[in-house]
């Protein structure tokens, strides 16, 4: 039986700080354990990818802890920051970086130099991080995340129901969603904006006073988190996805609505359109504007909401799509499949 040990923030498992990292992380979890692996589990508690040396302490105390040659699959939140903390060990542990979000920076670059191998979750980051860094392609490989099955999303004939799945944070771009909505007071539309309040409060409050001086307070609603049934429920309610994000580097609420067949208006940054893809006859599930553009994202939230020739095409697409996703299967066996290859 192959023994990896995984090193994970501390707060994977918190439902007040949902993520697509950590739940991809936990998903990979089960999953290499489902393959047969025994999956040792460290999570480092603390302020990553931002920590103190109370948290530096904590990875180097679980580090040296771990068995000559032990298998070590580090979160990138928490090993990109800190490779002095790594470095001791570099030899003696065969250590695997899984990349979420690139830093670019001396810290990730360092770190990403004394790995055995690296996992990106998307094709772009891994693209990314080849030409950023002097990284053999050979030992970078890709594991995008799966997604469940899920029955299709009824719609409404109006389209009026806008959702968006994302941490209130200014990367996620809520503001620049707020700045749209404002231009459309005179068509009928609201909007629940699904995600942690607590990442970045300065942000939550400035944007609630966004919303009240536009008079969309009682239009644009902020429940915070919510998971499992509720989160299901949200996406099943929905008419159109808006993921409005200036950086992304796969975008997993994408997938969790074409899952559901439901279209998704995002960002044309990072990653983001390797998640929207196109339905097998080649059409896009979906409208993609640049990043960081109010004007551009008010446009295309106008098409949808006024536009019922463009809402059927968008929903027709976002139903073919959903019979080409890829489930965690899928995931597991590419990061088991890098796993091995990168510590043979």
């Amino acid at each position: 039986m192959r023994v990896v040990h995984v090193v994970l923030p501390g707060d994977i498992d918190d439902p007040a700080t949902p993520s697509g990292g950590n739940t991809y992380d936990r998903r990979a979890c089960h999953g290499l354990t489902a393959l047969g692996w025994a999956v040792r589990e460290h999570p480092v508690p603390g302020g990553w990818p931002r920590p103190g040396p109370g948290e530096r302490a904590a990875l180097a105390g679980v580090l040296a802890g771990l068995p000559d040659g032990a298998l070590v699959l580090l979160d990138g939140l928490v090993a990109s920051v800190v490779p002095e903390v790594l470095a001791p060990h570099a030899i003696r542990l065969r250590l695997v970086v899984l990349v979420h979000l690139p830093l670019e920076d001396e810290a990730e670059a360092w770190t990403l130099a004394l790995a055995a191998g690296v996992v990106t979750t998307s094709e772009w980051t891994r693209r990314r991080l080849l030409d950023r860094y002097a990284l053999p392609a050979g030992r970078v490989w890709s594991a995008p995340p799966g997604v469940d099955p899920a029955p299709v999303a009824p719609g409404s004939p109006a389209g009026g129901r806008l959702l968006c799945v994302a941490a209130v944070t200014p990367v996620k771009g809520h503001d620049v969603l707020a700045a749209a909505l404002a231009t459309l007071a005179d068509v009928p539309w609201t909007c629940v904006c699904v995600g942690a309040l607590t990442r970045d409060p300065g942000f939550v409050d400035r944007l609630r006073r966004q919303l009240t001086d536009a008079g969309l307070a009682d239009r644009v609603r902020l429940p915070g988190p919510c998971t499992g049934a509720a989160l299901d429920a949200a996406y099943a309610a929905a008419d159109l996805l808006v993921l409005p994000s200036r950086q992304e580097t796969y975008g997993m609420a994408v997938t969790e609505a074409l899952a559901r067949g439901v279209p998704v208006l995002g960002s044309a940054t990072g990653g983001l359109p390797e998640a929207l893809g196109r339905a097998p006859d080649g059409a896009r599930p979906g409208l993609l504007v640049p990043p960081d553009d109010p004007a551009a994202l008010a446009a295309a939230l106008r098409g949808w909401l006024t536009g019922p020739d463009l809402r059927t095409r968008l929903r027709g697409a976002a139903r073919r799509r959903r019979d080409t996703l890829s489930g965690w299967t899928v995931t597991a066996d590419r990061l088991a499949t890098a796993l091995t290859e990168a510590t043979a």
